[in-house]
């Protein structure tokens, strides 16, 4: 089978991008034939005056990649079109493109920008799901996209005239939500529940388990606001133990965070910065426990998937997701988001309970065995697939 995949790549490389990557990995191991559309947002630091002023515009209708598809769909001729992130340079253009050229379309739904001009559903420190109770314009109000009104009009303004035309039920043939919870709120969202298929992230290459439980905590992750590093620094001062903590990662929060740290005394934490992928596998395999301590809807943390995979259970904020992904008591610990008292009382806890936790990390491992490995989420691919082309999974080939 010939599949396009379209691709918008973020400035700063993240969970979507990765797993875009992967996606591509598996249907070429498979031995289909892959066609590439990628744009990436680094284009925008070449803009001119003229270019920037207009790309709000553009990612409601981006002339030229809709150019660019149509041509590049003449000329590969897919069978099917599978679209990753197309904000903002390819823009919901591409679905006319294809319906065009009579090419079938899978989007898959990485986050939440069709129901929030922001993407996140998060707002001032809290859940914020203003934009789909009540209006897009919500956001407009609160400027949640790059705290930017004028901004947010924008993406508000793409949003209400694709929905207005029907772009989302009539142009696509099928979404994927990455969790039952991302798809309800979709459903919720006005997007028809039959065209929303659940399929998880997943991870390429297999880690492999851990031959013995770790010494210290492990967060990896962006240190930014809505992640909820600073409630886990705050639970960390409370505890009646002293338990070394890791933190991989980086972001806008990395100086004031460790500066926080230092402040309080807590010289059992240590800052890793941005690690490669093979150091945060070391990292996983070397913990005792991985902390996820987001405040907002994850969509589908991949941090979680690897946790698993390499037989490391999770205490992860009980909200959205998380929650569906990480079975308190079994594979890892809920706490309530935001709770540092909560979150201290679940990781003194585990601390205490080494055994328990080692248990809960081979139940993670058999979920990774049984539901996130590239084998499984190859098949649930090639049944969304075959459901849209209106075949059997046998024929694609």
């Amino acid at each position: 089978m010939k599949i396009l995949l379209a691709h918008n790549n973020y400035q700063q490389p993240g969970g979507e991008d990765t797993s875009f990557l992967a996606e591509e990995g598996v249907l070429r191991a498979a031995g289909h034939r892959v066609v590439e559309y990628i744009r990436h947002n680094d284009e925008i630091k070449h803009y001119g005056l003229g270019s920037k002023a207009a790309l709000p515009l553009r990612t409601g209708w981006a002339c030229d990649s809709y150019r660019e598809i149509k041509a590049l769909l003449e000329r590969e001729r897919p069978d099917l079109a599978h679209l990753h992130n197309t904000f903002p340079l390819i823009s919901p253009g591409a679905y006319y493109a294809c319906r065009a050229a009579g090419v079938p379309v899978v989007q898959t739904l990485h986050n939440y920008r069709l129901l929030c001009p922001a993407a996140i559903f998060f707002r001032r420190g809290r859940v914020c799901e203003e934009c789909l109770e009540h209006s897009l314009w919500r956001g407009v109000v609160h400027g949640c996209y790059r705290n930017s009104r004028a901004e947010t009009s924008a993406v508000a303004l793409m949003l209400a005239v694709h929905r207005w035309r029907r772009t989302w039920t009539s142009r696509v043939n099928c979404f994927i939500a990455l969790s039952r919870f991302s798809r309800q709120k979709f459903i919720e969202g006005g997007i028809p529940a039959e065209k929303i298929a659940v399929k998880p992230n997943f991870a390429y290459a297999d880690p492999g388990c851990r031959a013995r439980s770790g010494e210290h905590a492990l967060y990896v992750g962006r240190l930014t606001p809505e992640k909820g590093v600073l409630t886990l620094l705050t639970a960390w001062q409370r505890l009646q133990v002293r338990i070394p903590l890791r933190i991989a990662g980086s972001g806008p929060e990395r100086a004031s965070l460790e500066a926080h740290a230092k402040q309080i005394g807590l010289s059992d934490i240590r800052f890793l910065g941005q690690l490669p992928r093979e150091e945060v596998i070391a990292a996983l395999k070397g913990g005792l426990f991985l902390l996820f301590t987001s405040e907002l809807y994850e969509n589908f943390p991949m941090t979680i998937v690897e946790a698993f995979a390499c037989g490391v259970p999770v205490i992860c904020s009980r909200l959205g997701a998380m929650e569906e992904i990480v079975a308190d008591g079994r594979t890892g610990l809920h706490f309530t988001p935001g709770n540092a008292d909560d979150l201290a009382a679940k990781v003194e806890w585990a601390w205490a309970h080494p055994e328990e936790m080692a248990a809960m990390g081979r139940a993670g491992r058999a979920e990774y065995e049984a539901k996130y490995t590239a084998e499984r989420n190859y098949e649930m691919l090639m049944e969304i697939y075959s459901r849209v082309l209106g075949t059997s999974t046998t024929t694609l080939s």
